[in-house]
């Protein structure tokens, strides 16, 4: 079974991002987070943590609850798919 790497949720932040016409260092300013985090996590290399989550919403993007469901659900589908990776690995052993 092959299972699709889930995108990343910084995916949905850049798309807000896009859509307000902001570059990433205005955004940063706008959410009141430093424009290398923005980066990160636009970029995929860093998690949405609850105070981003909060400044997204106080931005009027969703809720806080609705950013740390996303960054669940995306850890959670990368945990299966690295364990049912370990199995296929472990099984043709």
């Amino acid at each position: 079974m092959s299972m699709v790497t889930p995108t990343h949720p910084g995916g949905s932040v850049r798309d807000s991002m896009d859509a307000m016409g902001w570059s990433v260092e205005e955004c940063a300013d706008q959410l009141g987070i430093s424009r290398d985090t923005l980066s990160q996590l636009v970029n995929g290399q860093c998690e949405i943590s609850p105070a981003i989550a909060i400044a997204l919403e106080s931005a009027g993007w969703s809720n806080a609850k609705f950013w740390m469901r996303r960054q669940s659900n995306y850890d959670l589908a990368l945990e299966r798919i690295r364990q049912a990776e370990s199995a296929l690995a472990t099984s043709s052993s």
